[in-house]
């Protein structure tokens, strides 16, 4: 390993893009667990809105003059393509894009904008990945691997050292994990330097390469990935981010969709900070206690700010579902006037507030005369939720779910 990573190529890195970049400061806060002292890296404000430029812009800029000349290839699911394209613009050289066909509208047009021509592939990353090895291989291009690359990782892992600088005595990294870039470049910069601190990985429940590969001690290949983290959604890792994880990471661990939501939903409402399904991963794991950081200074490393916003109003209502600030009811009702009144007294007593009324009389109940009321409500928490169905009860009212 450490044949390919050095750490003074790390250093190089950072001299580099000391010129694109944008400082990223670390953002204390309490409202991410209150049981760690948790601290952000917010590398959604970054330049091109991801870390992905880091890694991008030093490959291109240690290509040989021959190569630059050829023009440059990459495939992404979109930030790695905002990097490539900036990094490629800025200095002179012809960038191709391919992009899985599903990729959000605005990171495609955002690649347009930054100067690159943009190729968009039927499938996921990996159909992309190898239409745009087909390409390299028809035209001369040079390819610039969205991570499996010492020169990528070295950039990547600029971030490592940003953190041991503006945090010395940082205790643990949580950071998002696809094909593996982000984490091999921060834990060989921050074990090479101080190997106590603990580095910990972060994948989606539907994209988990990394996580099964580690397990099996082989790099495997998924099926299918299905995540709302669009930016992690890698089939397999690579050659070089495997091993470099299986020697660094402490662990790696998974998230659902419905957690990496309520995290996107906590750093917009609390920390007034964008971030994508990819981004989140590392607040989520900290969020809903999937590591070992109880008590710990603890940086959560917010890779990309890029979401959809098509799917952010999607996405805002399944965190507010997951956090207990939504909720839906079913309730058997004699069918009479007067019964919506009684429910919606009752709610109200204890501070819910209804947003949505549907009655249902061709549902399967008890009584002829009966309908099913579904209930949307406004919620605190999932305490409240709880407050609210008691209360319900208590005043006899009959919870469909229940029966």
């Amino acid at each position: 390993m450490s044949e390919i990573l050095k750490l003074d190529n790390f250093y190089k890195a950072q001299f580099v893009l000391s010129k694109v970049l944008r400082t990223t400061e670390l953002i204390r806060t309490s409202r991410i667990n209150p049981d760690c002292d948790v601290y952000i890296k917010p590398e959604c404000l970054q330049n091109t809105g991801s870390f992905k430029l880091r890694g991008a812009y030093y490959k291109i800029s240690q290509l040989s003059e021959e190569e630059k000349a050829k023009g440059v290839i990459a495939c992404s699911a979109g930030n790695h393509a905002q990097g490539v394209a900036l990094g490629a613009t800025s200095m002179g050289i012809k960038s191709l894009i391919c992009l899985p066909e599903g990729a959000p509208i605005g990171k495609v047009e955002a690649t347009r904008r930054l100067g690159a021509e943009v190729c968009l592939v039927p499938g996921v990353y990996d159909d992309a990945y190898q239409h745009a090895l087909s390409l390299r291989d028809k035209h001369g291009y040079t390819f610039i691997h969205p991570f499996d690359d010492p020169n990528v990782i070295a950039g990547q892992g600029t971030i490592g050292l940003e953190i041991l600088n503006q945090l010395p005595d940082v205790e643990t990294v949580v950071v998002p994990v696809g094909g593996g870039g982000l984490i091999s470049g921060v834990a060989f910069a921050i074990k090479s330097l101080n190997p106590k601190v603990k580095i910990y990985g972060v994948q989606s429940e539907g994209a988990p390469s990394m996580v099964n590969s580690l397990h099996d001690h082989t790099i495997e290949r998924l099926p299918f990935v299905s995540t709302v983290a669009d930016g992690i959604a890698v089939k397999e890792p690579g050659k070089l981010t495997y091993e470099t994880c299986a020697n660094y990471v402490d662990d790696i661990v998974t998230v659902s969709d419905d957690e990496i939501c309520a995290a996107i939903l906590r750093l917009i409402e609390r920390e007034k900070l964008a971030s994508e399904g990819a981004g989140a991963t590392a607040v989520a794991a900290v969020m809903f206690d999937k590591l070992p950081v109880r008590g710990k200074k603890t940086v959560c490393i917010v890779s990309g700010g890029n979401i959809d916003v098509t799917l952010l109003n999607r996405v805002i209502n399944r965190g507010l579902l997951k956090s207990g600030r939504l909720c839906s009811i079913e309730i058997e009702l004699e069918d009479e006037p007067g019964q919506l009144v009684g429910v919606s007294s009752c709610i109200a007593r204890v501070g819910g507030n209804v947003t949505g009324v549907h009655y249902d009389r061709t549902s399967i109940v008890k009584k002829v005369n009966s309908c099913i009321l579904k209930l949307d409500i406004e919620t605190k928490n999932h305490e409240h939720i709880q407050q609210i169905k008691q209360q319900l009860i208590d005043q006899g009212f009959r919870l469909y779910s229940q029966e």
